[in-house]
């Protein structure tokens, strides 16, 4: 999975909306197919107009660290859930719970050239990341 870091500096580098939209399809290639049993209603991200799954994996400590893996059927919106991905796994579910990801999708420019329900699709993941690490950071 791309870096965080690496996903921004090369979103600085690249100027044009349309190289950006390509980048964004580019991660969601590179992302690791989710297999098909982890595909069920569960791990479903309700609220996206496309379908999106996101599998939460936690290291059981007190304050754990998760990691994620994820997948849509839709080219732009797999590599929206790789940048989301990148945001949030590998962190400890204190620092999931108050990190939005919508703030860095702002930061990189990426927020204004979404669609409304490209945007609430991207709420609804971040939402549920936060909200699952709320309850497990408790």
């Amino acid at each position: 999975m791309t870096s965080l870091d690496k996903i921004m500096d090369d979103f600085a580098f690249l100027d044009d909306w349309e190289d950006r939209y390509r980048y964004v399809i580019e991660l969601g290639k590179a992302l690791p197919d989710l297999a098909e049993e982890k595909k069920t209603a569960d791990n479903k991200v309700q609220g996206c107009a496309s379908q999106v799954w996101v599998v939460s994996h936690s290291d059981g400590a007190a304050d754990p660290v998760l990691t994620f893996e994820g997948d849509s059927d839709a080219h732009i919106v797999r590599g929206l859930v790789a940048i989301v991905l990148a945001v949030y796994s590998g962190k400890h579910a204190s620092e999931i719970a108050k990190l939005d990801a919508i703030e860095i999708f702002g930061k990189i420019g990426l927020v204004e050239h979404l669609s409304a329900q490209r945007a609430n699709g991207l709420r609804s993941m971040v939402n549920r990341i936060r909200a699952e690490a709320q309850v497990l950071a408790a």
